[in-house]
């Protein structure tokens, strides 16, 4: 059904470079034709809400559970902001990146975000909600907003109402409406049934692993009780030493810290969203202004063992090996640099202990834990017992590891690919029909009466939360100065 999808029959100049042709019978409008500001305040009592990138307006006691993420917001929310169903909301400083959404439920944000009425009872906010989330309004808002730096860029209410959106007939609003819902429902369960995959193939991965660094590559070799409670026996001629013994554990750079008078350099770092299990995440690296002096205290070399504080408890002493994919690069003090004796210990072969069930049980049972949080240090990442076979044996562990599991890693990353391709498509879908360059009227008569209502498709894991940030998730931020 989304294959036979056709252009329009007409279409007409939009004027418009983030949104080329319209239909020849959709509106373009200024946005305060659209709507208008609301500033209701004094509703301390109603629910707590989030505005976020990755999902729009929900509940921030959903985002918040089973999270690190902290309720940041003001214990006095008598300034916070009401939002009521139908309304469009969004982060000033978020805007651009795509924290903006229509609120399906009544309830409060931050005084610093910005909530806008639609006019029309005819106008869908849906069909708005996924307008503005389309890479092509997020440049657009990116073109209105205003600040120094990127992190703080601005989009005013004054300027939002300045923007031209396309407004088509309230009835092909609905059916805007009606076939996503579809459609996203649909894609997003093709997602989801991947990404089961690719965990089930993860754990495969993470056994093969478990056995070659625990067992080593002879079954018939004499064993040893390691002395690890919950790990059993090792090969005889194996070492176990706590990580220390075999390392220098640097910490990171702090942020916020007041540098005044100093002559300051920008240098790229990483944050815990940049370190993954087994792979480092590159494609968002912030950059921080400070001392040289500074910089050469937390600079990363390659070989370098990465290994995370916490947070969320599967964040606890996650890590990768650095490759110096950027250089000169730092990080931050939540991400631990671990530099090798790699006369005694293979970075790569660390790497790989630490993926294992006895390290993560290790880092569970030391770690400091409160609701959702859980957090290590310096001191009990050095006192890791590690496994230390002979250096060349390391090695020929890693090769025969890289061979077993070629098949495994090779069809993760298809299953990666393709999820990739699925959210590519879906996000060009959408962008495609609410600027009025697919028609879907025809395509929405033949669909099942059981299509999703909206709000309902499901999302897939990536969907969940990982750009929003604390501020986001608590509405919190304390920009509402000179409103």
């Amino acid at each position: 059904m989304i294959a036979d999808l056709k252009p329009y029959l007409e279409y007409k100049a939009s004027g418009l470079q983030w949104l080329g042709q319209v239909p020849g019978h959709w509106s373009v409008l200024p946005n305060r034709a659209l709507f208008s500001e609301v500033k209701e305040r004094n509703h301390p009592d109603e629910e707590m809400l989030s505005v976020t990138i990755t999902r729009g307006i929900i509940r921030q006691k959903l985002l918040l559970a089973n999270s690190s993420k902290k309720d940041s917001s003001r214990q006095d929310k008598s300034a916070y902001k009401l939002v009521k169903p139908r309304d469009i909301a969004y982060n000033k400083m978020r805007a651009w990146q795509g924290a903006i959404g229509a609120s399906d439920f009544c309830g409060i944000i931050s005084p610093a975000y910005v909530v806008m009425r639609l006019r029309q009872m005819d106008d869908l906010p849906r069909y708005f909600h996924h307008l503005y989330r389309t890479p092509q309004f997020a440049k657009e808002a990116e073109r209105w907003s205003y600040g120094i730096t990127s992190d703080m860029w601005s989009l005013r209410p004054e300027d939002f109402k300045m923007i031209y959106t396309p407004e088509p007939p309230p009835v092909e609003q609905a059916a805007i409406v009606r076939f996503l819902d579809w459609a996203n429902g649909r894609l997003g369960l093709a997602i989801q049934a991947k990404r089961k995959v690719v965990a089930l193939l993860t754990e495969q991965k993470q056994a093969i692993i478990h056995r070659a660094v625990t067992r080593g590559l002879d079954p018939t070799v004499s064993m040893k009780d390691s002395g690890i409670p919950w790990l059993g026996e090792i090969p005889k001629h194996w070492e176990v030493l706590p990580l220390k013994s075999v390392c220098a554990i640097q910490s990171g750079i702090t942020l916020g810290k007041d540098y005044a008078g100093q002559t300051l350099r920008e240098y790229p770092y990483l944050r815990v969203a940049n370190v993954q299990a087994g792979h480092a995440n590159l494609t968002v690296v912030k950059t921080i202004r400070v001392t040289k002096i500074e910089a050469g205290r937390c600079m990363l070399q390659k070989g370098d063992v990465l290994m995370t504080e916490g947070g969320d408890p599967d964040k606890l002493g996650r890590g990768c090996v650095w490759d110096a994919q950027v250089a000169p690069c730092l990080h931050q003090n939540h991400v631990f640099a671990v530099r090798l004796n790699q006369s005694l210990l293979e970075p790569f072969f660390l790497s790989a202990l630490m993926g294992t069930s006895y390290a993560r049980a290790y880092f569970q049972l030391t770690a400091k834990q409160t609701t959702n949080l859980a957090s290590t240090n310096k001191t009990k990442i050095g006192m890791l017992k590690v496994l230390l076979p002979r250096v060349d044996e390391q090695r020929r562990i890693l090769t025969a590891l890289e061979e077993e599991a070629r098949p495994v890693t090779t069809a993760i990353a298809r299953l990666e690919r393709e999820i990739g391709l699925l959210r590519e498509y879906r996000t060009r879908l959408v962008a495609d029909v609410v600027t009025g360059k697919l028609d879907v009227r025809a395509a929405v008569a033949g669909l099942p009466e059981e299509a999703a209502p909206p709000g309902t498709g499901p999302m897939d894991e990536d969907d969940a939360e990982p750009a929003d940030s604390a501020e986001e998730a608590a509405g919190a931020a304390d920009e509402e100065a000179g409103e």
